[in-house]
């Protein structure tokens, strides 16, 4: 299996709905940290978090998260 990078439009949309790091991550129930190394791809988020951090913006987790082989 080769390299993958998981690519995620979360800090577009915090902006589109006005949220923090913060705000997202009370919504969510994780820490901001947590959302910030999710955001910059440090980090692979749970499925759970995947969806709940898909359900905060009203979209799928396609929609937010993407597979780059």
């Amino acid at each position: 299996m080769g390299d993958h990078l998981l690519k995620n439009t979360i800090k577009v949309e915090r902006a589109r709905h006005n949220m923090t790091q913060a705000d997202l991550a009370l919504k969510v129930g994780v820490s901001r940290k947590t959302i910030n190394t999710i955001e910059t791809g440090r980090f692979i988020p749970t499925t759970i978090t995947a969806i709940r951090i898909a359900r905060a913006f009203d979209l799928t987790v396609e929609e937010i998260f993407d597979l780059e082989e």
